[in-house]
């Protein structure tokens, strides 16, 4: 059983994605289920997590409402203003809905690099822990000290870090990246995403060159808190496709046992989430 913890859909007409220009030719345009279908069908993959491409509440609920009448949306990571005085009850209304399983607040982009240490969003985080979801950590290897400051003020937390933080691979960059990656890692909590990785390597990624950097993740977290996701359709700017990556991915950890990679390619992300087995077998 195969799960895509982490890919999206848009619709450009929505007009809130602010990131999203018509400079990035591959991305420009509509993406939606009917899209990726086929791609996840031809890879053997059952069923996905749909993580939000806009800080907007209104783009939270367009993902609910797909993934209401998509039975390979298993669920929806969204986002809420972590700042705002009523967040606790915007946190519960969204909660309401079974299929949102967590917060990403898109810390890349914010100015402030400790913003997730305010006192906002130490309020919006609770009212996440209360409620029994996940927080999604968009970030890049600079924020990975601020993670650290973050799980000792919520050590019940389930902190997801996205695409292993983002370390610049077409560089060859390792510290203090690896160093801090495995410093966080060593809470037993905290789980990451083997995913995004041929964004960061830049037009010339090879297997060869992402190994190194997959080894780091699996040793530093292990297959019970690592997932494998596509970063689908973001991926395509990368040059690859669906099942391309996917299929490097399992290459790079073809040393482990059959259950270990069943836990990175579906398990992880069935258990931290929370969500059913789309075949059948329910988690929660």
């Amino acid at each position: 059983m195969i799960i895509d913890a982490h890919h999206h859909f848009w619709r450009l007409d929505r007009g809130d994605y602010g990131w999203l220009t018509p400079n990035l030719t591959a991305l420009h345009r509509d993406f939606g289920p009917l899209d990726l279908d086929g791609p996840m069908t031809e890879a053997g993959v059952a069923g996905g997590i749909v993580v939000q491409a806009a800080p907007t509440e209104v783009e939270t609920r367009y993902l609910l409402d797909l993934a209401a009448r998509t039975p390979k949306i298993l669920g929806v990571v969204g986002w809420t203003d972590f700042e705002a005085p009523d967040c606790a009850d915007a946190v519960a209304k969204l909660a309401a809905d079974p299929r949102l399983l967590g917060f990403r607040p898109m810390l890349q982009d914010l100015a402030e690099d400790d913003y997730i240490l305010g006192q906002g969003a130490t309020r919006a985080l609770r009212a996440v822990e209360a409620q029994g979801l996940t927080f999604d950590a968009l970030v890049r290897p600079r924020h990975l000290p601020i993670l650290l400051g973050l799980r000792e003020r919520h050590p019940d937390l389930t902190i997801i870090v996205d695409h292993l933080a983002k370390p610049n691979i077409a560089s060859d960059a390792w510290r203090p990246w690896a160093d801090d990656l495995q410093r966080l890692a060593a809470d037993g909590r905290t789980v990451c995403k083997l995913s995004g990785l041929l964004s960061e390597a830049g037009p010339e990624w090879s297997r060869d060159h992402l190994r190194r950097y997959v080894d780091l993740a699996l040793e530093a977290f292990g297959c019970e808190r690592l997932m494998w996701g596509s970063d689908w359709p973001v991926l395509l700017m990368a040059g690859a496709a669906y099942g391309e990556w996917l299929g490097m991915a399992r290459d790079l950890l073809a040393q482990l046992s059959a259950s270990e990679q069943a836990m990175v390619f579906g398990g992880t992300a069935l258990k931290i989430y929370g969500v059913d087995d789309p075949g059948g077998e329910a988690d929660r």
